[in-house]
């Protein structure tokens, strides 16, 4: 996924993960409106998305993946 496939993702509700599903990419709140993250979800350890710069991203674009919706 590109990086405005993982925005346009993560902003419309849908679960994106990098390498596996312990791996989730989540957006900032409050003091962090506009940034993402990726959340480590065994001990919440958490990077940006993207370097310093908001382009370069921590990670390859083919390791970037969005979760199937699940139907009830």
């Amino acid at each position: 996924m590109t990086l405005e496939q993982i925005k346009k993702a993560v902003d419309q509700g849908n679960d994106v993960f990098w390498k596996h599903s312990g791996y989730r990419i989540v957006a900032g709140t409050q003091k962090a409106v506009g940034e993402y993250f990726v959340v480590c979800t065994e001990n919440q350890h958490t990077v940006g998305l993207t370097w310093r710069d908001g382009k370069t991203m921590n990670g390859n674009e083919i390791d970037f993946y969005q979760s199937p919706r699940r139907t009830a």
